[in-house]
């Protein structure tokens, strides 16, 4: 499981105070690039290789402005060309869980603009931090 916290800015907060539903999405992404450099991936666009095909996030409680989040990402599914990452977004001082989420990754040729077989070292990276439910 890779972890890394966010302090919750003034602008990712909306008129009422709390956390905006669309800045949930850029902590997942953010858990997501982290997550591949963890695997020695850069993020250089040209050797890049994923795509999202789909994401979701479910809002359990309110976060606010200069709140402390964990964001936890683990991988849940690896399948032949994509695989599946989960994410759980917690108050880091008092552990409550605000939101979960998850982001279906395909790997991606752009030369050939279409998916591809994840290579056998993405593979083997991935089932390291694979939690099967």
């Amino acid at each position: 499981m890779h972890e890394f916290q966010v302090n919750v800015r003034f602008g990712e907060t909306d008129a009422l105070g709390h956390i905006n539903n669309t800045s949930y999405f850029i902590y997942l992404e953010e858990a997501r690039v982290k997550y591949f450099e963890t695997l020695g991936y850069s993020m250089d666009v040209k050797k890049w290789n994923f795509i999202l095909a789909s994401t979701k996030c479910d809002f359990l409680s309110q976060g606010y402005f200069n709140q402390i989040l964990t964001v936890k990402t683990w991988v849940s599914r690896i399948g032949s060309k994509s695989f599946q990452l989960d994410h759980e977004i917690v108050c880091s001082q008092r552990s409550d869980l605000i939101a979960r989420g998850h982001a279906v990754v395909v790997y991606f040729d752009f030369d050939k603009q279409e998916s591809a077989v994840i290579p056998d070292l993405l593979r083997q990276g991935l089932r390291e931090n694979l939690v099967e439910s």
